[in-house]
Parts: structure tokens; C-alpha cells; sequence
């Protein structure tokens, strides 16, 4: 996820170099490809978080074994939350640049 959120930036705050318009609709792309894995990501997390809290009700060991996988989702879930969010406010400006280089063009 780095890699996109780097890329991103460094076309939005590279005005020395500005970048041709299908390298920023190449980039543009591929963010928008991301934060759709990230959302597919963040589903399947839900989906485990409420396959695990199903199961609770057994033996404590057990049900103290399904607690700790879920506050790992719950994390991971807060992770792409907060990766999501990044990447949501990176390509409002992008998608910006590129219809300011389309209108240009």
C-alpha cells in the first residue's frame, strides 16, 4: 500500500517534473485499483470478525483463543480503515491533476 500512496504523492507534489497525462491516469488507476483491494480486504476481515464472534459461547480456553484472533481483525481492520482513508484523500487531488492535464491536452 505504500508504494501506491508514494506514487501518488509524488506526482501531486512533483511541480518541478510535471507528469504526462497517461502516466497520471496510469497512477490514478492503479489507486483506485487499490483502494478496491483494500475494500475487498476490509469485507473479508468483517466476515471473519463475525464468523469468530458466532462462535463464541463454547469453553473459556476456546472462547479465549477466539477473543485473541479477533482483536487481530479488529486491528487489521482498523489498519486498512486508516490506509483507506489515506488513500481516499490522495486520489480526490489526483483525480484533479488529471482532468487539469486532460483540459490542458
Amino acid at each position: 500500500m505504500n508504494a501506491i500512496i508514494a506514487e501518488i504523492e509524488a506526482v501531486l507534489h512533483n511541480d518541478d517534473a510535471p507528469r504526462a497525462l497517461d502516466e497520471i491516469e496510469d497512477t490514478l488507476t492503479s489507486g483506485y485499483a487499490a483502494a478496491l483491494a483494500l475494500e475487498a480486504g476490509r469485507w473479508r476481515i468483517e466476515r471473519g470478525i463475525t464468523e469468530l464472534a458466532a462462535e463464541l459461547g463454547g469453553e473459556a480456553d476456546f472462547e479465549l483463543h477466539r477473543a485473541d484472533e479477533i482483536v487481530e481483525l479488529a486491528q487489521q481492520l482498523s489498519a486498512a480503515d486508516a490506509d483507506l482513508i489515506r488513500l481516499r484523500e490522495l486520489l480526490g487531488p489526483l483525480r484533479e491533476r488529471a482532468d487539469a492535464a486532460r483540459a490542458a491536452a
